[in-house]
């Protein structure tokens, strides 16, 4: 049996037998999502949260007065960005902000790997970040989050080829495995962490280019998939553009299959303004 084969079952095996060494969501954003989600919680409860945390409320503070979120009045506490963004923006845009901490490693190796992971999913939470703001049921804020997190389940993949040097050392090897289980292991993380069943399916759904949303307006998932594929123009990851026109969720947001929403002169500036929010995270 292959390293690869070896390696494939040791984490399938561990994942059906709840033994799978998965992510933990940082605390102040699972202690936020909880406040958040009572309708009785106040602005001023939630920005008490938020407040225990220094970085993060700095942070916070700093996306309220961005050109993505600005108003006529700065803003200068938490309190205020509460009061300005709401609790539901609030609550997805702290798990946004605290999101770095995990994409930390102590091998050199594996930490090359996650820089590109984070990467990754900062260019793709932006661009979801554009296409939902020409939608009109899909919140941007929500699919900036959802950009940010549709990989997840990468991580505790990485973190099994540790022990396995000659997979870490193989890229194609670890790549075939990381498309095979991710989407598996990142719908076992979010439902872990309690998200919503749209996000859930962001991470398990992502990849499936035969996917069909239904006869309603696009979802989540539709955007995150265009918004996934779209960033990998221009490089060997590509898919071929009859391929690439054959995915619904394109012709269910109305963009051309050709070109990339960062690139539309309506659109760059956004996307550089949301992009600059994981700057100097």
């Amino acid at each position: 049996m292959s390293e690869q084969e070896i390696l494939y079952n040791t984490i399938v095996r561990e994942l059906e037998q709840g033994k799978l060494v998965l992510p933990t969501l940082p605390e102040v954003a699972f202690k936020v999502r909880e406040v958040a989600k009572n309708p009785d919680a106040s602005t001023a409860e939630l920005a008490d949260v938020i407040t225990t945390d220094a970085a993060l409320s700095a942070r916070l503070i700093k996306v309220a007065n961005s050109p993505l979120y600005r108003g006529r009045v700065p803003i200068e506490s938490v309190h205020m960005a509460v009061g300005r963004l709401g609790q539901d923006m609030v609550r997805n845009m702290v798990t946004t902000l605290v999101m770095e901490q995990l994409f930390k490693a102590k091998s050199p190796k594996l930490e090359k790997r996650l820089r590109e992971l984070w990467k990754h999913s900062t260019e793709v939470a932006a661009l979801s970040r554009v296409i939902a703001s020409k939608q009109k049921d899909i919140l941007p804020d929500e699919a900036l989050l959802a950009g940010l997190i549709h990989d997840i389940g990468v991580m505790p993949i990485l973190m099994k080829a540790q022990d396995h040097p000659e997979m870490l050392e193989d890229r194609k090897k670890l790549d075939t495995l990381i498309s095979n289980l991710h989407g598996k292991i990142g719908e076992a993380i979010l439902k872990k962490w309690e998200f919503p069943a749209n996000l859930i399916a962001v991470a398990a759904e992502h990849e499936n280019l035969n996917r069909n949303s239904g006869p309603n307006g696009p979802d989540l998932v539709d955007v995150v998939q265009a918004a996934n594929l779209q960033s990998y123009f221009n490089t060997d990851k590509a898919l071929d553009p009859s391929t690439r026109h054959k995915v619904l969720a394109f012709e269910k947001l109305g963009i051309d299959t050709g070109i990339s929403v960062a690139e539309l002169d309506e659109n760059s500036a956004e996307y550089a303004e949301a992009l600059a929010l994981f700057e100097n995270m």
